[in-house]
């Protein structure tokens, strides 16, 4: 047990994912300052991502810890990550981790945490931190709103989903289940306990309702961290090489540009693709746009855009391969709406930075967070065609209405709104989960509070 003289040694435990290393570095960054030391396990292909995003305030508290897998035929350890992975070696990423089991319990015996914070997608991990006499909680990366949909589902079957705001499609919840089935592992014991506790990456301001539905269907405590995203800082501005990004934005009216990413995990359909580049060019607004291609089916961005596309739309759009600074991106006046596919790690910045949203969710739980934007009324979903397909007619419409019709100012007033009571609210909430966790890890509370007055 921790006493109240020594800091708090935590180990961190994300799925092997950028959506799930992201929220696990941030809530590592905010515990750093309150005295914890964090030690973050990953794979070293991950770890390399998130290594340039530890600045020099954080390198003596937040530790990096590699987690090797086995190299499997099909994956090699560049493929020890989820970014850029093609959706076939998914179940070998799950296997290959699983198989890692005996390693990661090595690295918990040697560093002895006082506490380990783990990814809900790893529950074996606090099963054998229990047995170990380890305390351990659960960390959802994702939103309380989908997680409460698909528990009413199998929970309380043939009854309507309280919040009807919140509605799949059919096609949506079919593809829903399937991405859900294949996700599951299933070497995970289905008595395997949660836990008393869940740690959520999001803020009660922007889903309050859905995380006591939640709590209430599963009889467990829902802990909000607050609404932390990563803001971009001095010494990753210098080794981004994103200056002409920001010096094309610099020369953009206010709110006349908008930002479009599907994440680093969906890749387009070529269909796909040409509808939105049409959208994008009868819309006559200015955008910057991220196209990624899986590894290993890397082609020239010219040949997946509609031909002539590029010379037609000219110095108002700008086509950038694999990567590019969202955070800094979001942040600039001239951006009035930010194209999203929902992922909750964006949709989280976009109300941080207050940037409408333009929905096209793909897959996953962006159906569900598309609907949340809608309820909260900081984003317009696009409407898809019957067979859910997207339209470069209601494409354009959309990013019209947002960037320079009512709807825009309607959105922006709003995003506003919440962006400034969630910052307050995920204040709050950071203190409490910081006092749980410290309780958790043995150290007293009193302890905890003086050291905050001093």
């Amino acid at each position: 047990m921790a006493s109240g003289k020594e800091n708090l040694k935590v180990l961190m435990f994300p799925w092997l994912a950028h959506g799930h290393m992201s929220p696990f570095l941030e809530l590592a960054k905010r515990l750093s300052e309150r005295n914890f030391l964090c030690y973050i396990c990953s794979t070293p292909v991950n770890l390399s991502s998130i290594k340039k995003k530890i600045a020099q305030k954080y390198s003596l508290r937040i530790q990096l810890v590699e987690l090797n897998l086995p190299s499997l035929p099909e994956l090699p350890p560049q493929y020890h990550t989820t970014n850029g992975l093609p959706l076939n070696l998914h179940s070998s990423l799950r296997r290959a981790l699983r198989m890692a089991k005996p390693e990661f319990l090595n690295i918990m015996k040697d560093l002895q945490p006082h506490l380990l914070i783990h990814d809900v997608m790893q529950l074996w991990a606090g099963s054998e931190a229990t047995l170990n006499k380890i305390p351990a909680v659960a960390f959802f990366t994702s939103g309380a709103t989908m997680v409460s949909y698909f528990c009413h589902l199998g929970m309380r079957p043939g009854i309507e989903f309280p919040f009807p705001s919140i509605r799949l499609t059919k096609s949506e919840l079919s593809m829903a289940l399937a991405n859900m089935k294949d996700a599951r592992d299933p070497d995970e014991e289905t008595s395997r306990k949660i836990g008393s506790i869940i740690l959520m990456n999001s803020s009660r301001e922007i889903e309050g309702k859905y995380m006591d539905y939640l709590s209430e269907l599963i009889n467990t405590k829902i802990v909000p961290i607050g609404a932390f995203v990563q803001y971009p800082n001095i010494e990753e501005e210098s080794a981004d090489g994103d200056s002409d990004i920001m010096d094309w934005l610099a020369k953009k009216d206010k709110f006349s540009s908008v930002f479009v990413s599907f994440g680093s995990e969906y890749f387009l359909k070529k269909e796909e693709i040409e509808e939105i580049a049409n959208g994008l060019e009868l819309s006559n607004v200015n955008f910057i746009w991220i196209i990624r291609f899986p590894k290993g089916e890397e082609m020239k961005v010219e040949e997946a855009l509609p031909q002539g596309f590029l010379e037609r739309v000219g110095e108002r759009g700008r086509i950038v391969e694999k990567w590019a600074p969202q955070a800094k991106i979001l942040g600039h006046s001239s951006i009035g709406g930010f194209v999203s596919h929902c992922g909750w790690n964006s949709l989280m910045e976009s109300i941080e930075f207050g940037v409408p949203i333009i929905a096209m969710p793909m897959h996953l739980d962006q159906p569900m967070n598309a609907r949340l934007v809608a309820e909260l009324g900081v984003g317009v979903e696009v409407k898809r065609d019957d067979e859910g397909r997207l339209q470069r007619d209601g494409i354009s419409k959309v990013v019209n209405d947002v960037l320079f019709g009512k709807t825009g100012e309607s959105l922006r007033r709003k995003v506003g709104e919440l962006r400034e009571n969630t910052r307050l609210r995920s204040r709050e909430e950071l203190e409490d989960v910081t006092l749980m966790l410290e309780q958790l890890g043995g150290r007293e509370r009193e302890n905890y509070t003086n050291k905050l007055h001093k």
